[in-house]
């Protein structure tokens, strides 16, 4: 698996972006990266191919970039064929409904397409940039590289969903293994939230998280200013899986792939055997709680 904590930067025009992009693949995929993952946002660096007066234009940029929806699909695709991997690329608002989504298209590597949208806005994307909530939960499933090999099944909690238990426990019971976590986060409180609940949907539905961060200082852009962080992947802290529940992590605010190799027979041996059983259990936690009794311990003590 491969996680980018992918920088932005500002390119001069379509081919300078395409040969960045292009460089990012081949290089994962010269590292044996299987599944590639781009962080939330990093196709923001579209922005600086739009007129100078719409760089800070943090409403008026959303609809000139549907202009590049087309070719930005195509040259992913393309990418994901060509090197026949699995992409999930990174997010951009796209047009839906009268509004306008989070989406991550996400292609196989036959360059078949599909996506997954944000379903949480932070107040960023609600209260200034009028972001719109996505529908729909996919896991996607990867084919075999060879005889004997099984389908990887993965989902895609982007950024704030992340945060959230429901998103990645509907993807867990379709049979995901594997959670991509893209983020965009400007400061490293948010890194961290984004961490914490990436670690918390490893260790609830006994997967794996792979995060993968934006990493940006980017003053030319009021969407994506600054952006810290450092590609990491997750695991749950049990038998055979390191007692950190980190497999494995970049430098902050370092950019590049963090290609780790992830054994799924230790994932189904925990939620079988191990030292606890938080995905078996999930049901009971839900169902026996119920509604909280407050209860006074005595009255106050004045004087």
């Amino acid at each position: 698996m491969a996680a980018a904590a992918y920088p932005v930067d500002f390119h001069p025009d379509w081919a300078a972006y395409e040969a960045k992009v292009t460089a990012w693949v081949a290089d994962a995929a010269g590292q044996g990266g299987r599944l590639l993952v781009f962080p939330e946002y990093a196709a923001l660096e579209l922005i600086g191919l739009l007129p100078p007066d719409l760089h800070h234009d943090i409403l008026g940029l959303r609809p000139a970039l549907q202009a590049f929806v087309p070719g930005f699909v195509a040259l992913h695709a393309g990418l994901a064929r060509q090197y026949g991997v699995g992409l999930v690329a990174g997010s951009l608002p796209v047009a839906e409904a009268g509004g306008f989504v989070n989406r991550a298209f996400v292609f196989g590597p036959d360059g078949t397409r599909s996506c997954q949208d944000k379903l949480l806005m932070t107040r960023f994307e609600a209260e200034e940039w009028d972001i719109s909530a996505g529908g729909g939960v996919r896991v996607f499933e990867l084919p075999p590289e060879g005889a004997g090999e099984e389908p990887l099944r993965f989902g895609v909690a982007i950024c704030y969903d992340s945060e959230f238990p429901a998103l990645a426990r509907r993807m867990a019971e379709a049979g995901a293994e594997v959670l991509a976590v893209p983020s965009f986060t400007g400061a490293r409180a948010g890194y961290t939230r984004v961490r914490v609940g990436g670690m918390a949907r490893a260790l609830e539905n006994q997967c794996y998280a792979l995060h993968a961060p934006l990493v940006a200082q980017a003053d030319w852009t009021y969407a994506v200013e600054q952006a810290v962080g450092r590609a990491a992947v997750y695991a749950p802290a049990d038998d055979g899986l390191p007692d950190t529940g980190l497999v494995a992590e970049g430098g902050w605010n370092v950019p590049g792939w963090l290609v780790t190799d992830l054994d799924l027979s230790l994932i189904r041996r925990v939620r079988e055997q191990g030292h606890v059983l938080n995905w078996r259990d999930r049901h009971a936690a839900q169902d026996r709680p119920t509604t909280a009794e407050v209860v006074p311990l005595g009255a106050a003590v004045h004087g």
